[in-house]
């Protein structure tokens, strides 16, 4: 596999804040299953890691908030754990590493821009953190976790409801119909598509937004509209 020079590769574990023992590791997480000749299922590609990345940060995250809100019950967790732990937030860990101009694409998602989608990025994200987890253990995850996601724990939304959630008791409080999710389109190759989904409610303009299924649309398209209708906060 192709590498990239040993220096920028250095330049992000700085910022990463983790040196890693086997690069190759790192270099897979930022691998796209269409950087690879014949897009191989079970190819030298970050889909594994991510799997693994995915779990690594639900446990991190669940002892963090365990430790960090005695008072709170399950319920309250359970949406500061939603919150803390959905792609859109992993997205944003992954734009403040700086992981971007390293990821691996195929010609035709680099043309696409798909290097700056939010579903990709949230995937890379798991997908270091998977590679962090397997080069140095289950200590050195954690504490990249706690550096990168530890000054968001109080900030988590005040344990907010899921978006959806939100937005449907929201339009019910106004005397309205439920919000209506309707597929715009359909981008992307088949094995990574990207769903944009508009949400409907009578009276107000449409929002839309992608994500890497239709459950990650929906709810980013209800986030919009919360935001855009300055309802976030009370929601």
């Amino acid at each position: 596999m192709a590498r990239r020079p040993a220096l920028e590769l250095g330049e992000l574990e700085s910022s990463i804040g983790y040196a890693f023992a086997d690069r190759e590791l790192l270099t897979r997480a930022l691998t796209h299953i269409s950087a690879l000749p014949g897009t191989p299922a079970n190819g030298p590609h970050y889909q594994r890691l991510e799997f693994l990345g995915d779990r690594v940060l639900g446990i991190v995250i669940a002892d963090l908030l365990f430790r960090t809100f005695p008072a709170e019950n399950e319920g309250d967790l359970s949406r500061r754990l939603a919150d803390l732990v959905r792609k859109e937030s992993c997205a944003e860990i992954a734009e403040q590493w700086g992981v971007s101009p390293y990821i691996r694409l195929g010609t035709g998602e680099k043309l696409a821009g798909m290097r700056k989608k939010s579903a990709l990025l949230g995937d890379v994200c798991e997908a270091v953190i998977a590679s962090v987890y397997l080069d140095g253990g289950f200590d050195a995850a954690r504490l990249l976790i706690e550096r990168s996601f530890g000054p968001r724990l109080s900030a988590s939304k005040r344990s907010r409801r899921d978006a959806k959630s939100a937005l449907q008791e929201w339009a019910m409080g106004k005397g309205l119909p439920v919000p209506v999710y309707r597929e715009v389109r359909r981008t992307g190759p088949d094995h990574a598509p990207i769903f944009v989904i508009a949400v409907e409610i009578q009276g107000y303009a449409a929002d839309e937004a992608e994500g890497a299924s239709k459950k990650i649309a929906e709810h980013a398209a209800a986030t919009a509209f919360l935001k855009r209708e300055g309802i976030e906060e009370s929601a």
